[in-house]
Protein backbone atom coordinates (compact mmCIF):
# COMPACT_ATOMS: atom_id res chain seq x y z
CA UNK A 1 0.00 0.00 0.00
CA UNK A 2 2.31 2.47 0.56
CA UNK A 3 4.31 1.55 -2.46
CA UNK A 4 1.57 2.48 -4.58
CA UNK A 5 1.11 5.80 -2.84
CA UNK A 6 4.81 6.57 -3.45
CA UNK A 7 4.72 5.50 -6.88
CA UNK A 8 1.63 7.45 -7.72
CA UNK A 9 3.52 11.00 -6.04
CA UNK A 10 6.03 10.54 -8.11
CA UNK A 11 4.47 10.24 -10.89
CA UNK A 12 2.20 13.18 -9.91
CA UNK A 13 5.46 15.40 -9.59
CA UNK A 14 6.90 14.38 -12.64
CA UNK A 15 3.60 14.97 -14.29
CA UNK A 16 3.84 18.62 -12.90
CA UNK A 17 7.22 19.17 -13.88
CA UNK A 18 5.98 18.07 -17.46
CA UNK A 19 3.38 20.41 -17.22
CA UNK A 20 5.76 23.54 -16.42
CA UNK A 21 8.71 22.34 -19.02
CA UNK A 22 5.25 22.70 -21.78
CA UNK A 23 4.22 25.80 -20.51
CA UNK A 24 7.77 26.95 -21.26
CA UNK A 25 7.66 25.91 -25.09
CA UNK A 26 9.69 23.08 -24.80
CA UNK A 27 7.13 20.61 -25.83
CA UNK A 28 9.50 17.34 -26.34
CA UNK A 29 11.23 17.62 -23.08
CA UNK A 30 7.89 17.73 -21.65
CA UNK A 31 6.36 14.69 -23.50
CA UNK A 32 9.85 12.65 -22.16
CA UNK A 33 9.51 13.92 -18.73
CA UNK A 34 5.28 13.02 -19.02
CA UNK A 35 6.46 9.48 -20.16
CA UNK A 36 9.36 9.03 -17.62
CA UNK A 37 6.70 9.78 -14.68
CA UNK A 38 3.58 7.10 -15.92
CA UNK A 39 6.12 4.62 -15.07
CA UNK A 40 5.89 3.99 -11.64
CA UNK A 41 1.91 4.03 -11.73
CA UNK A 42 2.20 1.43 -14.70
CA UNK A 43 4.46 -0.70 -12.56
CA UNK A 44 1.92 -0.29 -9.79
CA UNK A 45 -0.73 -1.31 -11.88
CA UNK A 46 0.47 -4.35 -13.45
CA UNK A 47 1.67 -5.55 -10.31
CA UNK A 48 5.49 -5.87 -10.65
CA UNK A 49 6.14 -3.40 -7.68
CA UNK A 50 3.99 -5.57 -5.46
CA UNK A 51 6.20 -9.16 -6.75
CA UNK A 52 9.54 -6.62 -6.45
CA UNK A 53 8.39 -5.91 -2.45
CA UNK A 54 7.57 -9.45 -1.79
CA UNK A 55 10.66 -10.66 -3.71
CA UNK A 56 12.66 -8.79 -1.37
CA UNK A 57 11.35 -8.78 1.73
CA UNK A 58 10.63 -12.80 1.69
CA UNK A 59 13.66 -14.34 3.60
CA UNK A 60 12.84 -17.62 1.44
CA UNK A 61 13.81 -15.87 -1.39
CA UNK A 62 17.13 -14.91 0.51
CA UNK A 63 17.35 -18.51 1.14
CA UNK A 64 17.29 -19.76 -2.42
CA UNK A 65 19.79 -16.82 -3.24
CA UNK A 66 22.02 -18.10 -0.92
CA UNK A 67 22.05 -21.64 -2.08
CA UNK A 68 22.68 -20.75 -5.56
CA UNK A 69 25.47 -18.35 -4.23
CA UNK A 70 26.76 -21.39 -2.80
CA UNK A 71 25.89 -23.70 -6.00
CA UNK A 72 28.17 -21.12 -7.96
CA UNK A 73 30.90 -20.99 -5.22
CA UNK A 74 31.25 -24.99 -5.50
CA UNK A 75 31.03 -24.69 -9.33
CA UNK A 76 34.31 -22.06 -8.94
CA UNK A 77 36.06 -24.48 -6.89
CA UNK A 78 36.01 -27.30 -8.39
CA UNK A 79 37.07 -26.16 -11.50
CA UNK A 80 40.45 -24.14 -9.66
CA UNK A 81 40.48 -27.86 -8.22
CA UNK A 82 40.92 -29.42 -11.51
CA UNK A 83 43.19 -26.73 -13.00
CA UNK A 84 46.03 -26.99 -10.24
CA UNK A 85 46.01 -30.53 -10.65
CA UNK A 86 43.49 -32.15 -8.79
CA UNK A 87 41.59 -33.98 -11.85
CA UNK A 88 45.43 -35.31 -13.02
CA UNK A 89 44.41 -38.89 -12.96
CA UNK A 90 41.36 -38.92 -13.97
CA UNK A 91 42.58 -36.57 -16.91
CA UNK A 92 45.23 -39.67 -17.43
CA UNK A 93 43.21 -42.51 -17.57
CA UNK A 94 40.22 -40.63 -20.15
CA UNK A 95 43.37 -39.77 -22.23
CA UNK A 96 44.61 -43.28 -22.53
CA UNK A 97 41.45 -44.97 -22.68
CA UNK A 98 39.96 -44.93 -26.19
CA UNK A 99 36.96 -42.87 -26.35
CA UNK A 100 33.76 -43.58 -28.57
CA UNK A 101 35.23 -41.03 -31.36
CA UNK A 102 38.96 -42.36 -31.17
CA UNK A 103 40.48 -44.41 -33.52
CA UNK A 104 43.34 -46.90 -31.82
CA UNK A 105 46.50 -46.30 -33.42
CA UNK A 106 49.85 -48.03 -32.91
CA UNK A 107 52.48 -46.00 -31.11
CA UNK A 108 54.88 -46.16 -34.03
CA UNK A 109 52.63 -44.61 -36.19
CA UNK A 110 52.25 -41.48 -34.26
CA UNK A 111 56.07 -40.73 -34.77
CA UNK A 112 56.64 -38.12 -37.68
CA UNK A 113 58.57 -39.15 -40.55
CA UNK A 114 60.67 -35.81 -40.81
CA UNK A 115 63.53 -37.17 -39.90
CA UNK A 116 65.84 -36.63 -36.83
CA UNK A 117 65.00 -33.16 -35.48
CA UNK A 118 67.74 -30.64 -35.41
CA UNK A 119 67.98 -29.44 -31.61
CA UNK A 120 69.05 -26.21 -32.29
CA UNK A 121 72.53 -26.42 -33.43
CA UNK A 122 73.75 -26.98 -36.96
CA UNK A 123 75.36 -30.45 -38.33
CA UNK A 124 78.73 -28.00 -38.93
CA UNK A 125 79.32 -24.76 -37.28
CA UNK A 126 81.30 -23.41 -40.64
CA UNK A 127 78.08 -23.96 -43.42
CA UNK A 128 75.30 -21.97 -41.69
CA UNK A 129 77.27 -18.85 -40.75
CA UNK A 130 79.30 -18.43 -44.31
CA UNK A 131 76.61 -16.58 -45.68
CA UNK A 132 76.61 -14.16 -42.38
CA UNK A 133 80.69 -13.94 -42.97
CA UNK A 134 80.42 -13.14 -46.55
CA UNK A 135 77.78 -10.21 -45.12
CA UNK A 136 80.11 -9.14 -42.75
CA UNK A 137 83.15 -9.50 -45.16
CA UNK A 138 81.08 -6.99 -47.72
CA UNK A 139 80.30 -4.20 -45.38
CA UNK A 140 84.38 -4.05 -44.17
CA UNK A 141 83.54 -5.84 -40.34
Amino acid sequence: MLTSTVCAAVSAAGLGIALVTAYRKRFRAAIRLAAWSLIPVGLVLTGVIDWLTGLVLDPTVWAGFGVLALSALLFLAGRAADRRGGGRKERRAAAGAPGPGRDVVAPAASAPSLGPARRGKPASGDEDFSDIEAILKKHGI
